[in-house]
This record gives C-alpha cells, structure tokens and sequence, in this order.
C-alpha cells in the first residue's frame, strides 16, 4: 500500500472504547488513578484497538537497521561495521533487546532497510532500499524516492504483523550514525536549534559533540528541509531506519495495533509519522524518557509521558522492551481485579 491509501485509511482511535475503559477503571476496586501512566496507556490501547476489552498477549519489538553516510564525518565513536554485528546479534538472540525481550515474553524482528553489509545478514528480514545512505553534509542522504519506498516498507511491515496475529508492537532501530539524523530531523520538525536536539550518542568527546553540531547545521543549511513536509526532511538528512520506522508507526495505525516507542530515535520517527498522519498520535505509547537531551523534548512534542524514569539511552528497542511487563501488569489490574460493586464498597468519586 502506498503512503497517500495509508493514511487516507487510518482511522480515529475508537474514543468510545477509551471513554469505557475509563469507567472500567474507576470501577476498579483501588483508589482512582493510583497505577498513574499505566492506566492513561491501557485507556490508549483500548481506544487504538476499537474495544475496552483488550488484548495485549502477542508482542513483538521490530528493529529498524540501517547505515548513514554522515558516519564519515567523525560524528560517531564507533565504525558503520557495528551496525551489521548488532543485527547478528540481535537474529541470534544475543543482543540487549532480545535478552530483555525474551523475559517479556515479546519476539524481536530485526529488519534490514538500508544496512552497508554486502550481503543478507542471516536471520535479520531482508527489506533493503538502499546499501546506506549518503553523507547529507555534503548531498541528500537519500532521493525522495528512497525516503518513500522506507516509508511504504514499514507500513507493510506492520500489516504483515498484525495479519501474524500480534497485537501490541514495540520499535527499536540500530544504526551507527543515527543519533546525528535524529538531531538533524528533530532541528528541523521541531525549528530549534541544532544543540539543543544533540547529544553525544554512544559517548564523543566535547570535541566530538562540538563537531557532530556543526555537521549538523552545515547539513541543514546546504540542504534546507522543509518541516512542512516530512518526508522532504527524512530524505534529506534523516535516514532509510527512521523512514521505515515513520512508515512502520503509520502501519500501526492502520491496523489499529498500539505501539511502544523506545527512545531519542523512535520518537524522531514518530515525529515524522505525525507529520504525514496526524492521526497516527493516538496508537504511540511512550516507553522512558530517554537521556539523550532530544528524548523528552520529542516525547513532550507528541504529547506522551512516559511510564519509566530510568535514564535509559541504549535504543535498539529495550526501552519497550522495558515496558511491556508493566503494561502487562496493568491489564491484568484491569481485566481482572474486582470492582467496587462487587466487594461491596463504596466505589471513589472523583473530587474538583
């Protein structure tokens, strides 16, 4: 399905279903809103699957990797190699994500959209556009035509999950370099400052940190990306793992599958997501506020709060994988705790 059928056909999240889940809480026999976000994210998983009765039992964390050009200007502390080992690790279930996984009860589909590697990695999904991107401080990491085929990518992948039967989707990505396309996408969506939307990723130096700024404004002045149009900025200095991930968001949409963002970079691509499908904000869910300085700006611009403060910033996905346990303890509260009427107590009322 291409970008333009997708997001005439997302839907609304059912505000009926969210309005009920609500009263279903209030029902419930504890004092009102003592579970605080995990109630508010239960409320948002019922209005993104169209029922109060949810399900939320099949998981799966899709891994986002693809390589960036910008590498090539000193802006990362590691080589774009790193990239295809993680996806190794990540298909043998070695890596952070699929350890943390695997105690959540959640399958970790790393995907290939735009890895360097010459060849297939076993085990990663082969989605391919391009073998990297370009060095967008010098030429557009990618042609808009690439940026679209990401996109269109991701949306097929969510559909291709939910006819798999899952019902609740996390994001990761892993990708050397992107922490840079964040900032540079994020600058631009959100029209502030480059440092204000920059870290120091996986660890620079000041030198480096001062460095990969420059590179980013250097790239954004040559460049120019218009904000009014997403997929103009994810084409120009973003790259091929977060058009995937924008695409993949628009995907949840339109299956109705709720979905857990990780950190800095999946929420750059939801920010993108939001812009070529507003709708798309009522399926998002907020996993931690991350440490990289953008995390919670980016999570404040979607209006999500996330429900774990843990100063996390390694990506890949184990921020969702994080928080699928937690919301897998709120539903059972919510599915199958007693109400007030049934113990015979007074149900709360909530006060001005």
């Amino acid at each position: 399905m291409n970008i333009e059928e997708a997001v005439k056909a997302v839907k609304e999240p059912d505000g009926a279903a969210a309005r009920e889940a609500a009263r279903r809480w209030d029902r419930v026999a504890k004092p009102l809103n003592s579970l605080g976000e995990l109630e508010r994210d239960v409320i948002r998983i019922a209005g993104a699957q169209g029922s109060s009765t949810i399900s939320i039992g099949r998981k799966a964390i899709v891994v986002m990797c693809a390589d960036n050009g910008i590498v090539e200007e000193g802006v990362t502390q590691t080589g774009q190699a790193v990239t295809a080992i993680v996806a190794e690790n990540m298909a043998a279930g070695r890596s952070c994500v699929c350890l943390m996984a695997e105690r959540a009860g959640a399958d970790v589909i790393p995907v290939d959209v735009g890895m360097a590697s010459c060849s297939p990695v076993k085990g990663v999904l082969w989605r391919r556009v391009a073998s990297g991107t370009r060095n967008f401080r010098k030429e557009a990491a990618m042609s808009r035509e690439e940026a679209v085929q990401a996109i269109e990518t991701g949306i097929a992948i969510a559909c291709e999950l939910k006819a798999k039967g899952y019902e609740l989707a996390g994001s990761g990505e892993m990708g050397i370099g992107n922490t840079t396309t964040s900032s540079a996408v994020l600058s631009t969506l959100l029209n502030v400052e480059p440092e204000l939307v920059t870290g120091r990723g996986a660890g620079l130096t000041s030198a480096g940190y001062r460095r990969k700024v420059q590179v980013i404004k250097e790239g954004l002045a040559l460049h120019r990306p218009d904000r009014r149009d997403p997929v103009d900025v994810l084409a120009k200095v973003g790259g091929l793992d977060l058009a995937a991930l924008a695409g993949f968001y628009i995907g949840c949409g339109l299956c109705r599958m709720p979905v857990v963002l990780d950190g800095l970079i999946t929420a750059a691509g939801a920010l993108a997501a939001v812009g070529i499908c507003p709708k798309v904000k009522g399926y998002l869910l907020a996993s931690h506020r991350s440490a990289e300085p953008a995390g919670g700006i980016a999570l404040d611009a979607l209006g999500l709060t996330p429900v774990i403060q843990a100063g996390m910033c390694l990506g890949e996905g184990t921020g969702a994988a994080a928080c699928f346990p937690l919301l897998d303890m709120a539903a059972a509260v919510y599915g199958q705790m007693s109400s007030f009427e049934e113990i015979q107590v007074e149900q709360y009322q909530h006060l001005q």
